[in-house]
């Protein structure tokens, strides 16, 4: 009985787990979640884009919608309602969402702040207050106007960081300072309206909710190469990225140059959202809620930022879908976003409140 009682003798050397083998397997689970999660995003967005250009008065399938795009075989109907009417808007809506959705990410990682979004911290306001002043007192019209919304895209993010600045940036002073400066702009917007003829008033009214519908040639060129450069530059950044959220004294002393990179993730994240904003307007927390939902999809210990851009420009195609075809009235997109975006807004107050982020 004894020798029966008696303990397993301990696992030699070989029989224990390898630890190093242990973390290269958890690491390869989590890029292979992330790659699959990221093509499945991809995908969907890729169906809604092919969607988007199939429904309408004049319904095409799919196989005619890729032939048109890409123009063989020749058919002069099919190619001039896809290419001509719908093609411009998908790809608007397409690109929209990916650069809101990408700079919505860099936005919250890089400030540690699930509220730390465009819409918040004066971006969106101040492209919106300069383009409207473009239209309504210099009568600028189309490309100037998307100008203008860019440059006041960019002045309102270099107030706020300025304003911000106390021997470093936190989270939470620059969404607080971010949203002062977003109420500034915003009643200048409404004051600037005040002022305005019918017709100038009717256009502005454009840039205060914002429609894929409305972007011209121009300024969806400059968005679509601009989001072919960012993109990679983003992806090289995201390891500095990743060390800066475990705070200024680490990645200093893993050799990052903090306030530099701080500047540069910050500048591509605005570039993004302000040449989103003079292509479509703002759209309502599409940047906001791309990230988390991203985030929450790939897996703690990841890289979510190309998920997080397929998941903004899924947003916004279906939003698009939603306000052309599925209501009685077609409204525009942004509209719709803010419509899905306001719920998931208070969730997120609350939560946040419950569990002492909010500061």
């Amino acid at each position: 009985m004894a020798l029966l009682e008696r303990d397993p003798a301990p696992s030699t050397p070989d029989e224990r787990p390898d630890t190093h083998s242990v973390i290269v397997r958890a690491r390869l689970l989590r890029r292979s979640r992330a790659i699959l999660v990221t093509s499945c995003l991809a995908a969907v967005a890729f169906v809604l884009f092919v969607g988007t250009m199939m429904i309408g008065s004049f319904s095409v399938n799919p196989w005619q919608v890729v032939t048109a795009t890409f123009g063989f075989p020749e058919t002069p109907g099919i190619d001039y309602v896809v290419r001509d009417l719908r093609l411009p808007t998908a790809s608007t809506a397409l690109a929209v969402g990916l650069a809101m959705g990408l700079s919505g990410i860099i936005f919250q990682r890089l400030l540690a702040n699930p509220l730390a979004s465009p819409d918040f911290v004066g971006v969106s306001s101040g492209a919106s207050f300069f383009a409207v002043g473009s239209i309504v007192v210099l009568n600028l019209q189309g490309q100037w106007v998307a100008l203008a919304a860019l440059l006041g895209a960019l002045t309102a993010a270099l107030l706020v960081y300025l304003l911000a600045w106390r021997d470093g940036i936190t989270g939470y002073r620059f969404i607080l300072i971010g949203i002062g400066v977003s109420q500034f702009f915003l009643a200048g917007t409404g004051w600037v309206l005040s002022r305005a003829d019918v017709y100038n008033a009717r256009e502005a009214m454009t840039w205060l909710v914002g429609s894929v519908g409305q972007a011209g040639d121009t300024e969806l060129t400059v968005l679509l190469w601009s989001l072919a450069i960012v993109l990679p530059v983003v992806l090289l950044m995201s390891r500095q990225l990743a060390t800066l959220e475990l705070g200024d004294d680490t990645a200093k002393a893993l050799g990052v140059r903090v306030e530099l990179m701080r500047i540069t993730l910050l500048l591509t994240g605005v570039v993004l959202i302000a040449l989103a904003t003079a292509t479509a307007g703002p759209m309502a927390f599409v940047a906001l809620i791309a990230g988390p939902i991203a985030s929450r999809l790939v897996g703690a210990g990841s890289s979510a930022l190309v998920a997080a851009a397929f998941v903004g420009a899924s947003i916004v195609l279906l939003a698009d879908l939603v306000a052309a075809h599925a209501l009685p009235a077609q409204l525009p997109t942004g509209v719709v976003t803010g419509a899905i975006g306001a719920p998931y807004l208070i969730w997120l107050l609350v939560s946040v409140n419950r569990e002492g982020r909010g500061g």
